[in-house]
């Protein structure tokens, strides 16, 4: 396709993995259009005034500018605010980058860019309209979100999510620098990192298991530090999760952006938590991520991608219920892992 495109719109919703995840599809944009004003549409977070996505892309290059999308809206005045927004930007090309969306919705999704407006070349819509996930059957592994996303965009080239550089979030000497700080109570020690906490219930592995889970393996690697990542409102997880440690330890919690935390990532040997967006930003980074995975979603789908990380996911016969609080069958895909087990995913992976 041609990169004289001066122009590109850029249509992903979601919260910091989603943006994660479509790391290298932003970097096969950016490849193909690289002269090009690149906006991303997205959703904000509530009185937020940047969406989730500009804290993981910061001054990356990756986008030039963001605009509002009200999730779920069926308002005539918001959609015709948007639509005039996007016809002031005049975009030369549409590139959609959906979750799995029924021919309905997407029928809906073209009518609006091409109708209101008026987006002539769209592309990303070829295999949008799908009701069920590949599935490796040697593995019995669905295909990754960011390989799907990958797929979509198969006209303009080879996205290559397998491929570390094409995950680069480009972080700046100043963001090094805030992490590089952040963790000087370590005194330049090999540290772990670990982000317990989860806004969603059917999520939390518990903090009485991450205790144990950092007994062993300060049993082990007494020489270790320990760095806590998180939002603000996961500190007092954070600080229960670890208050059994008795080596050097630091709460970053609500200290860091998403960047500057990739950033500490970096310099970790092991990051450790649940499905988080956390563990997309170890994975971005390259840093080895051993994780407790609920059987919420289907397995492999939001699995870090790369040959390091260790995923424990127990596949009960509820798996796939994408529950967000999980009442009845009491977690216990999540809560089936043990401390101990986690610990042996830990030696594996740094062994590898």
């Amino acid at each position: 396709m041609s990169a004289e495109s001066s122009r590109v719109l850029i249509y992903r919703l979601g919260s910091l993995g989603d943006t994660l995840v479509a790391l290298p599809s932003f970097h096969l944009i950016e490849r193909c259009f690289p002269r090009a004003e690149r906006r991303l549409l997205t959703n904000f977070p509530v009185h937020a005034k940047a969406p989730a996505a500009a804290a993981v892309l910061g001054e990356s290059g990756l986008v030039h500018g963001y605009m509002r999308y009200a999730v779920g809206t069926r308002s005539p005045a918001e959609l015709l605010r948007l639509a005039m927004e996007i016809r002031r930007f005049r975009p030369d090309l549409l590139v959609y980058l959906m979750p799995v969306r029924s021919p309905r919705q997407l029928s809906r999704d073209l009518a609006f860019f091409r109708l209101a407006c008026g987006i002539r070349r769209i592309v990303g819509t070829s295999a949008a309209a799908e009701s069920t996930r590949r599935r490796d059957l040697a593995t019995g592994l669905f295909e990754p979100e960011s390989h799907r996303l990958a797929s979509l965009l198969h006209l303009l080239g080879e996205a290559a999510p397998g491929d570390l550089r094409n995950w680069d979030l480009r972080l700046t000497g100043s963001e090094h620098a805030r992490a590089a700080a952040a963790i000087e109570p370590l005194s330049e020690a090999p540290f772990f990192v670990c982000g317990p906490g989860t806004k969603m219930q059917a999520k939390d592995w518990g903090a009485e298991r991450w205790r144990a889970l950092l007994a062993l393996l300060h049993a082990k690697y007494p020489d270790h530090g320990l760095a806590l990542i998180g939002a603000a409102e996961d500190n007092a997880c954070a600080e229960e999760a670890a208050s059994g440690w008795p080596g050097a330890r630091v709460n970053l919690c609500g200290a860091l952006t998403p960047r500057e935390t990739a950033a500490v990532l970096a310099r970790a040997r092991l990051f450790l938590g649940p499905d988080s967006g956390p563990m997309h930003l170890a994975a971005a980074v390259g840093t080895p991520a051993v994780i407790a995975f609920s059987a919420r979603g289907l397995p492999g789908v939001w699995f870090p991608v790369g040959l390091r990380h260790q995923v424990v996911y127990h596949q009960t016969s509820c798996y796939g219920c994408n529950l967000e609080t999980c009442i009845e069958q009491q977690r216990r895909c999540l809560l089936s892992i043990t401390p101990e087990e986690m610990f042996a995913a830990c030696e594996r992976a740094l062994r590898s």
